[in-house]
């Protein structure tokens, strides 16, 4: 069997004016019809770029390629494409089309991923969604500075939809400031207030997560940590910028809140450092970063060994979602899953999958289907494939 021909679908579904809401999918198909489907999701480029881009590597690393040699495609890619260093950017590109050879070789063997990796572990998936504006029409960095609206969305994703764990950046905005700073204090006590209304919203047994974006300084995040200390949270997500264990290292040993990074390392190398510093508690993995399922299980079992637990980080499109639930379900160390609400009409997800995602009382349930499980409706996807960005594409 060998890998002959590629598709590509940039595509954009969610209307939220904000960015941040295309998937760039990609599908292989074998000599012997077996098709299987990827996702870029750390894309800077346009569309017609990134386009470019997939069809040159598929030419050089990827057609005629047997889907089975996981291994090989990666090193060589990994040593020519990105000369043995981290690239987010180049990781990504090489994780989509590492992720679609997976689905290959599930549908070639009549098994889901899970089942090639180790098996499942875990039957039900636990997973936490970001708190969004109820309609999607405000974006989630101006959402996340109102504390009411913040609150009555918890108790609604708790009380009506069943999670017991929700996220928000109470420190936005953020993406607009290219340094890590200190931040204010009023911007710290506004922060305060609207941890303090959801945690009165949700009650003390549902985990609230301090989902930050490396936007701090060590003293500015420690103050930050100080602050949140009282409401519990689940964890600080990145805290400082990624890149400088010692840094966080020194936030982490400030505050009694787990800390959690690593959605930005590109691959087990950039997890390396934060490991054996032993400055982080909880570590998360996109596996479209970090070289793909195979790679993202690797880092998952060095993390494991230093008794640490994973997290998969999710933004973006079905198929990655697939795929993280493949890695979740045959993880031991494995914690939770991000999740867009429930994976269904909030984001447009049963807009194209013929077999939507079953969320269950705060869990995903693992398809035990082959490969990743997924049934994507090609023609109602191609109603939604675009040309260019019609705002800017912000992902992190």
């Amino acid at each position: 069997m060998k890998i002959e021909r590629l598709e590509y679908f940039p595509v954009k579904i969610r209307t939220n004016g904000g960015g941040g809401v295309y998937w760039f999918l990609l599908k292989l198909t074998t000599n012997t019809g077996i098709e299987g489907w990827g996702e870029i999701i750390w894309n800077p480029f346009d569309p017609d770029t990134l386009g470019l881009m997939c069809r040159d590597y598929f030419r050089t690393y990827i057609k005629d390629q047997n889907p089975f040699d996981i291994e090989k495609i990666y090193l060589k890619s990994f040593f020519v494409l990105c000369k043995s260093h981290s690239s987010l950017n180049m990781m990504s590109l090489i994780s989509g089309f590492e992720i679609a050879l997976w689905d290959i070789i599930g549908k070639a063997t009549g098994q889901p991923i899970y089942n090639l990796m180790g098996g499942k572990l875990n039957e039900r998936i636990r997973a936490y969604t970001y708190l969004y504006d109820k309609k999607d029409s405000i974006f989630c960095e101006e959402f996340w500075t109102m504390s009411d609206e913040c609150a009555e969305m918890a108790r609604i994703n708790v009380e009506e939809k069943g999670f017991t764990a929700i996220k928000l950046d109470p420190m936005s905005p953020y993406l607009d400031a290219y340094e890590v700073h200190y931040p204010s204090q009023k911007t710290i006590d506004h922060a305060v207030e609207t941890i303090g209304k959801i945690r009165d919203a949700v009650g003390p047994h549902v985990d609230v997560i301090i989902g930050t974006h490396g936007q701090f300084t060590a003293a500015g995040a420690i103050a930050v940590a100080k602050a949140l200390e009282p409401f519990k949270p689940l964890w600080f997500e990145e805290p400082t910028p990624p890149g400088n264990p010692g840094t966080l290292k020194k936030v982490s040993e400030a505050t009694t809140i787990p800390i959690c990074t690593g959605e930005r390392c590109a691959t087990k190398f950039d997890y390396t450092p934060y490991i054996a510093d032993k400055s982080v508690d909880i570590y998360q993995i996109d596996i479209s970063g970090v070289g793909g399922l195979f790679e993202a299980k690797k880092i998952a079992s060095m993390c494991e060994a230093f008794h640490t637990l994973i997290t998969t980080h999710f933004w973006a499109g079905p198929v990655n979602f697939a795929a993280q639930l493949q890695l979740d379900s045959c993880c031991p160390n494995f914690l939770i899953q991000e999740a867009i609400d429930t994976m269904g009409d909030f984001g447009g997800f049963n807009k194209v999958l013929d077999t939507p995602f079953v969320f269950d009382k705060g869990d995903f349930i693992v398809s035990d289907r082959p490969g990743l499980g997924l049934d994507i409706n090609e023609e109602k996807l191609r109603d939604y494939v675009i040309k260019s960005y019609d705002d800017k594409n912000v992902l992190i």
